[in-house]
C-alpha cells in the first residue's frame, strides 16, 4: 500500500544531495535537487530534511506509454517500480476511468477511453465491449468522438485490424478526433493494418507488425508524416509464444468467435507471426528517425494468455529496446521525457525547476547497463514517497 508522509506534499521543501541526475541527455555531476510540496524547486530555505544520496542516479518518474488499468492495484504495480505516468489505451465504462484519477501518491494518468473497432474483430470478439465501441462506417465517427471528449478521454483510440474498421472508418475517425484538437493512437500489430493507421494519419501506433517487419520505406512515410511509434515489444514478445493447448482447445470450445477471427487475422496477414520481425520493425523505424516510447501493454488479468505484468514489464521494454538498436540513453529519453513532449504532458518527463516532483532514485548507474533502472533505491510520485514493499 501506498505510504503517504506525516504531512502533505503541498508546502513540504527537503533536497536530494550528492545525486547524479538525468537531465533529458545525460546523467550530471553529483549535485543536489530541491523538492517544493509536488514539483521540483529552486530554493533550499525552509527544507524539512536532507537525503544524501550517495552518488547515486536520479531520474524523471518512469512514463509507461500503453497500459490497461481496471483497478487501483495497478497503479500500486506501477508505482512500486517507478512508473509515475500511465498512459491508459482502453477503459470503460468513464465511471472506471475518471474514479482512478488524481490518486495522491499514485500514478498520475490519462486514458483513451472506449476504443474504436468493428463487429467481427479479435477484438470485438475477445472483450466485452459495447456496441457504441463498434462502428460500420464513417458516418459514426463524429459522434463517437464527441461523446469520449464529454466523458474525459485525453486521446482517441482505434484499433487497426483485419477483420476491422474499414480504411474509411479509420480516415474518419483519425479527422474528427484531429477536428476536435484530440491525438489519436491506432493499435496495429500486423502490417497491412500498420499501414491502414498510417494512411488514416494516426498521430502514434502501438505495436509492431509480426507478420512482416517495417520497411524502410515505410519507415520513412511515419517520419514524413511526424507518425510515433509505441511498439510495445514486451507484449510483442509475449504474443509470439505459443500458449498451451490445452488453452487453445479452450478458447475454440468457450470463444468460438474469438477462435475464427483469429484465423482470419492470420490469413490476412503477410507471413509468419514471429517476435523477429517486431524487433527488426523497430530497428528501421529507429535508425529513419522514428520516435520510439516505451510502452508495455500491460494487461496483468486472471485467465489472460499473455503475463505482461505492470510495472515489471517497463524494465523489459526498455532491454528489449536496446537490443533492438536503441542507445541505453534514448532508451532512458523513451520512458521520460519524449513520451511527455510527444503527449504533450509538457509538466513532467524532465528533473527541472517548477516540473513535477515525479523521481526515482537508482543505485546503480543505468549507462552503464539498462537493467540498472531495477535498482530502486527510492520513489516519489508528486512529491510523495511511495514505500514499496517486499
Amino acid at each position: 500500500m501506498v505510504q503517504e508522509a506525516d504531512y502533505p506534499a503541498s508546502g513540504r521543501v527537503f533536497i536530494l544531495k550528492n545525486v547524479h541526475v538525468f537531465d533529458g541527455v545525460r546523467f550530471t555531476e553529483c549535485r543536489s535537487v530541491v523538492i517544493n510540496g509536488d514539483k521540483i524547486g529552486d530554493n533550499p530555505e525552509g527544507a524539512s530534511e536532507t537525503i544524501d544520496c550517495n552518488g547515486h542516479f536520479l531520474i524523471p518518474g518512469l512514463i509507461d506509454a500503453h497500459v490497461h488499468l481496471h483497478h487501483e492495484g495497478h497503479l500500486q504495480s506501477l508505482a512500486s517500480h517507478g512508473v509515475t505516468t500511465a498512459l491508459d489505451m482502453a477503459m470503460w465504462p468513464a465511471e472506471k476511468m475518471n474514479a482512478l484519477r488524481e490518486r495522491p501518491g499514485l500514478p498520475d494518468i490519462r486514458s483513451a477511453g472506449l476504443p474504436v473497432t468493428a463487429s467481427g474483430s479479435i477484438h470485438s470478439c475477445m472483450l466485452p465491449l459495447p456496441e457504441e465501441a463498434l462502428l460500420s462506417g464513417p458516418e459514426q465517427a463524429e459522434p463517437f468522438v464527441q461523446k469520449r471528449i464529454a466523458e474525459g478521454s485525453d486521446y482517441i483510440k482505434l484499433i487497426s485490424d483485419v477483420p476491422g474498421p474499414s480504411q474509411e472508418t479509420l480516415n474518419a475517425v483519425s479527422a474528427a478526433a484531429h477536428r476536435n484538437q484530440k491525438m489519436v493512437v491506432a493499435h496495429a500489430s500486423s502490417f497491412t493494418p500498420f499501414n491502414m493507421a498510417l494512411e488514416a494519419d494516426v498521430d502514434i501506433i502501438t505495436h509492431a507488425p509480426r507478420d512482416r517487419p517495417v520497411s524502410s520505406e515505410t519507415a520513412q512515410r511515419m517520419v514524413d508524416k511526424n507518425t510515433i511509434s509505441v511498439p510495445t515489444l514486451t507484449m510483442m514478445k509475449a504474443v509470439s509464444t505459443r500458449p498451451p493447448l490445452i488453452s487453445a482447445l479452450g478458447m475454440m470450445i468457450s470463444k468460438p468467435s474469438l477462435f475464427m477471427a483469429i484465423l482470419r487475422a492470420k490469413r490476412n496477414g503477410q507471413g509468419e507471426q514471429t517476435y523477429e520481425n517486431a524487433r527488426d520493425s523497430v530497428t528501421a523505424m529507429y535508425r529513419a528517425g522514428v520516435p520510439i516510447l516505451a510502452g508495455t501493454d500491460c494487461h496483468d488479468e486472471p485467465n489472460s494468455f499473455f503475463d505482461v505484468k505492470h510495472g515489471e514489464a517497463l524494465h523489459q521494454e526498455l532491454e528489449l529496446l536496446v537490443e533492438a538498436g536503441l542507445p541505453i540513453l534514448n532508451a532512458l529519453r523513451a520512458a521520460t521525457v519524449l513520451p511527455a513532449e510527444y503527449f504533450k504532458l509538457l509538466d513532467r518527463g524532465v528533473i527541472a525547476e517548477g516540473k513535477r516532483a515525479d523521481l526515482v532514485l537508482l543505485r546503480d548507474d543505468p549507462t552503464k547497463d539498462i537493467r540498472a533502472t531495477r535498482s530502486i533505491e527510492r520513489i516519489w510520485c508528486g512529491g510523495i514517497e511511495y514505500k514499496r514493499t517486499g
